[in-house]
C-alpha cells in the first residue's frame, strides 16, 4: 500500500457511517496540496506549488476520476481533468446518511465545507422538532438540511439567490419539502436587524460569516473587527434558552481572540469550544464556539 492509499484508507475506517467525503491531505504530507475525496472522486488542490511527478502516479495508480485546480488562481474556474476516468463535476456525496449536491466548478468549496462536518452532526443532534433555526450566510444550506431533518422550522439567508436555490435542491435530495421552510435573500446584518424590530426570535441560530464581505453601499466588513457586534445582533433574535453555532476560518483571528470577540457580543453567555475535524488535520484554522444564552 502506497502513502497515498494508506491515507485513503485511515481515513475511511475513521469515518462516520454513511460518508464518502472527506479530505485526505491538509497540506501534509505534500506541503501546498490539499486532496479530498468527493464519493468516487478526488479533487487535488494547489496554493502556490506545483505537482510532484511522484504524487501524479500515486493518484493514477488509484484508478479514480482525479480534478486539480489550483488556489492561487480563479477559484471560480473549473478544475481539469488529471487523470482517471471522466465524471461529471456536479453530483451527490453522503455524510452522515445525509446527500448533498457537489459542483466542482461551482468555485472554491464545491457546494459545502467539509472542514464543517462534526458541526453539522452536531446541529442535526441538538434540533428537534417544534424548533425553528435561522443559518445566516447559509451558502448552499447545508446546516438547513440538518436541521429540517431533525424536525425543526428553517429559515436560511444568504445573499446569493443561486444558493437560496441550491439549498432547495439539498432539501429535496433528502426528501424535505422546502415549502415548508423559509427562505430570504439579502444582506444578514440587515435581516438580524429586521428580525429584531419585529420582535422574532429563533430557538437556534447558526454564525459562519466569510471572512471579507462588501455590502450594497460599499461598506467593508470584516471577522477579526466586526465578529463581535454580529454576534450581538444575532443575540437579538436568539429566544430564551435558545443556542448558537459561531465559527469562523479566518486565520488572521486565534481561538483567544475569537472567543473574546464573540463573548463581547453575548456578555454572559456559555461558551463552548469544539475542535476540528480529524482528517483536516494541518492548520487548525477553524474555530468553533457553540452559545448557550
Amino acid at each position: 500500500m502506497n502513502l497515498l492509499e494508506a491515507r485513503i484508507a485511515d481515513r475511511e475506517s475513521r469515518l462516520p457511517a454513511q460518508t464518502n467525503a472527506y479530505r485526505v491531505a491538509d497540506g501534509s504530507p505534500w506541503p501546498d496540496i490539499f486532496i479530498d475525496a468527493l464519493a468516487d472522486r478526488l479533487l487535488v488542490s494547489l496554493r502556490n506549488t506545483q505537482l510532484p511527478r511522484g504524487l501524479k502516479e500515486l493518484l493514477q495508480q488509484t484508478g479514480r476520476p482525479v480534478y486539480l485546480k489550483r488556489l492561487d488562481n480563479d477559484v471560480k474556474v473549473a478544475p481539469i481533468h488529471l487523470c482517471g476516468p471522466q465524471a461529471d463535476l456536479r453530483f451527490p456525496i453522503l455524510e452522515n446518511g445525509v446527500r448533498y449536491i457537489i459542483d466542482m466548478a461551482a468555485g472554491y468549496s464545491q457546494g459545502i465545507f467539509l472542514d464543517q462536518r462534526d458541526n453539522r452532526a452536531t446541529v442535526r443532534q441538538r434540533c428537534h422538532k417544534g424548533m425553528t433555526l435561522l443559518n445566516t450566510f447559509s451558502y448552499t444550506g447545508a446546516f438547513s438540511v440538518c436541521a429540517a431533518l431533525a424536525g425543526a422550522t428553517t429559515t436560511t439567508l444568504d445573499l446569493a439567490q443561486p444558493c437560496l436555490t441550491w439549498c432547495k435542491e439539498n432539501m429535496e435530495l433528502n426528501g424535505i419539502d422546502p415549502t415548508q421552510h423559509f427562505f430570504c435573500k439579502g444582506d444578514t446584518l440587515h435581516w438580524l436587524d429586521r428580525f429584531a424590530r419585529q420582535g422574532r426570535t429563533f430557538d437556534a441560530i447558526v454564525l459562519d460569516p466569510p471572512t471579507f464581505s462588501r455590502d450594497e453601499k460599499g461598506k467593508i466588513w470584516r471577522v477579526e473587527k466586526d465578529y463581535g457586534k454580529l454576534v450581538a445582533k444575532a443575540m437579538a433574535c436568539l429566544a430564551p434558552g435558545g443556542w448558537m453555532l459561531c465559527t469562523t476560518n479566518c486565520r488572521k483571528v486565534s481561538t483567544a481572540d475569537f472567543r473574546k470577540l464573540v463573548a463581547s457580543g453575548a456578555p454572559g453567555a456559555q461558551l463552548t469550544a469544539a475542535p476540528m475535524t480529524f482528517d483536516f488535520d494541518g492548520d487548525p484554522y477553524l474555530k468553533t464556539l457553540w452559545v448557550h444564552k
